[in-house]
This record gives structure tokens, sequence and C-alpha cells, in this order.
């Protein structure tokens, strides 16, 4: 006897507790979506004017705002998430250009400095075989002294000379046509 008076009991409260938690309906949504996109922090009066205006308790209001900010949260993280990964997918393709870029540029470094010293070494196989006459009057390169210990010890950082790369590879296209 004492459980079926329980479940009496507790079937009337289920049926209290479900009547005041009656979904909404599409209308009632869309005045609380137009409320909430004015207002993201619900106050007293407002709980208690939706509340009234809508025929729902003022907890369910609540309730329907509360999920509705974690939701508009979740939505604003993900939004900056994926900005700020868009974001790091074109770093790390700039980064990979850049890299690559400065892969072609060590090897161009390189040639150049083989034929720098191609050039010094030409220079002092010229002076031992015409004695007096210097390489620079056969060449008219302005770029020849430069300083033998940086392009040796690859420091050459194009600081010595401001003469522009396509001169240079000009002078040393001539430099190969003489010998």
């Amino acid at each position: 006897m004492n459980n079926f008076l329980n479940s009496q009991y507790l079937h009337k409260h289920q049926s209290i507790l479900n009547h005041n938690k009656k979904r909404l309906t599409q209308e009632q949504v869309k005045r609380l979506e137009i409320s909430f996109d004015s207002t993201k922090k619900l106050e007293p009066e407002q709980k208690l004017q939706l509340a009234k205006e809508l025929g729902v308790p003022p907890r369910q209001i609540a309730i329907w705002y509360q999920n509705r900010r974690a939701r508009w949260k979740n939505q604003s993280l993900e939004l900056d998430y994926n900005a700020l990964q868009l974001k790091l997918d074109t770093t790390l393709a700039e980064k990979k250009q850049i890299e690559k870029e400065n892969e072609l540029l060590k090897v161009e470094l390189k040639k150049v400095n083989e034929m720098l010293i191609a050039i010094k070494q030409a220079q002092i196989q010229n002076e031992l075989t015409q004695g007096s006459s210097s390489f620079q009057e056969d060449v008219s390169c302005s770029w020849v002294n430069i300083n033998n210990n940086n392009i040796n010890n690859n420091n050459y950082n194009g600081s010595e000379s401001n003469l522009p790369l396509d001169e240079f590879y000009a002078c040393m296209k001539d430099m190969y046509d003489v010998y």
C-alpha cells in the first residue's frame, strides 16, 4: 500500500514538473532570439516580462538564456579558432616559401662564391704569367678586389659592394669570355 501511495505522489509531481517544462514553440523561440540578440544578459525584470508575454515560467526563460549564451560562446570560440587556424596555415605557407627561397639563395650564393674564388685564382695566375700587368686592367669589374678573407670564409654579405646582381653576372660572363 505504501508503494502505491509513493507511486501516486511521484506521478502527480512529475506531471506538474513536466507541465511546467513544455517545449517552446517556434514563435516563442523567435521572440527569445530577438531578445537575446539585443541583450545577452537577462535582467530579472526582462525575464518576468518575457515569461508573461510567452506564457512560460520565468525559470524556463532563464534556462533558455543560459543555454543560448553557452551556445553563443561556443560559436564565438569556434569562429576565433577558425580565424586563428587560417592565420596559422597562412603563416606556415609563408614560412615554407621563405625557407624555399632561402635555400635557392644559398645555392646561388655558393655559386657566386665559387665564381669569385675562380676569379681570384685566375687573377693570381694572370699576374704570375703576365708579370706587371694587372687583372683589373683586363676586366672592368669594380668588385674584383673584394676582401679575399670574406670570400674564402663565406662571410661575404654583400655590404662591401652595392653592385646589383645582374651587373655582377654580366661582368662574370665577360670574365669567362676573356679566358
